[in-house]
């Protein structure tokens, strides 16, 4: 069958025969119509990621959308390795196989579940992100952040502020039901200023970070008190991605000062929480009310577009001829 095939760590794939996946018992082969290229798919062949691949050769991909021996159509996550899901055909778990509402296409039931679901468990699941809270995004402006501030909404936030540095896409986030922007670009003294500014008497009693480092640095300086007082709220700071930095300075008074909960996505949540995130997600696509922006690639093109960056949209490995 066709491939996206690894030989070499931090090398592109190659698009080339590979061997049929033969499923266990628990498993199910799923033949591949389309599968996302994510930035983790590049961490793991970079060698970068800490479940990065350590016996090659093996097929690219993590998850994608395609249809059972009886027909049904399914998104999957978790490939068997070698397998992946930028081929013909894979082999999964049974337990990661999610039935796609018939009016989502291909495309979009490819590329939504992973960012999607992600915002999602970080609202939600981890945040516990109750109705009529104040949430604060960080990073809103990359695909992942953009349906974090659409779903923050669709979970009830009172009011929500997106902070990110791509200011053509920080003037669209209003549409998506951010209440206020922020440019992360701002010098450090200044976003302070602004994160304090936003955060008003109420404060934000969520944060989604996918940025870490002077960002959050920043936010953490805005929220530290001066003086000793009573504390109205607590806030919950999950920490999902590091696109700014991968570490940050953290001086002891802000955990002391303020009622400041670090939390992190703590990987894969136990099964009914994943599955009861993916039919939310997949149900607001259905609807309309969730989006994202894609371009549809050839198998066959693997190589070229592995190397090609497309901020905002997500290109979508197509696997078999419509």
């Amino acid at each position: 069958m066709n491939a996206a095939v690894l030989h070499t760590i931090n090398q592109p794939p190659h698009f080339e025969q590979f061997p049929e996946p033969i499923a266990a018992e628990i498993e199910a082969i799923v033949h591949v119509h389309a599968a996302s290229l994510k930035p983790v798919d590049k961490q793991l062949a970079r060698g970068s990621h800490y479940a990065s691949h350590r016996e090659l050769p093996c097929v690219c991909g993590s998850d994608g959308v395609g249809h059972l021996d009886d027909g049904q159509r399914v998104f999957f996550g978790g490939p068997r390795l070698p397998h992946g899901a930028m081929a013909e055909r894979t082999v999964v778990p049974r337990a990661l196989i999610f039935p796609v509402p018939a009016n989502v296409s291909d495309a979009t039931a490819a590329a939504l579940p992973n960012p999607g679901v992600s915002a999602w468990l970080s609202l939600a699941y981890r945040a516990k992100l109750v109705p009529g809270e104040n949430v604060l995004i960080l990073g809103a402006t990359g695909i992942t952040g953009k349906l974090a501030v659409r779903i923050a909404k669709l979970l009830g936030a009172a009011r929500v502020v997106a902070a990110g540095r791509n200011q053509q896409a920080l003037s669209t986030l209003r549409d998506l039901g951010a209440d206020a922007t922020i440019s992360l670009a701002l010098p450090e003294t200044e976003l302070s200023e602004a994160f304090l500014r936003e955060a008003g008497q109420s404060g934000f009693q969520v944060v989604i970070d996918y940025v870490w480092g002077s960002p959050a640095e920043a936010f953490l300086a805005a929220i530290t008190r001066r003086e000793f007082a009573v504390i109205q709220s607590e806030t919950r700071f999950v920490q999902v991605g590091e696109s700014a930095a991968s570490t940050l300075t953290l001086p002891a008074a802000v955990l002391r000062s303020t009622a400041l909960t670090i939390l992190g996505t703590a990987g894969i949540p136990p099964g009914n929480v994943l599955f009861e995130a993916f039919q939310q997600v997949m149900a607001h696509a259905a609807k309309g009310e969730l989006h994202i922006d894609t371009e549809r690639v050839p198998l066959a093109d693997i190589e070229s577009a592995w190397q090609r960056d497309r901020p905002g949209r997500r290109l979508v490995i197509i696997t078999r001829p419509d």
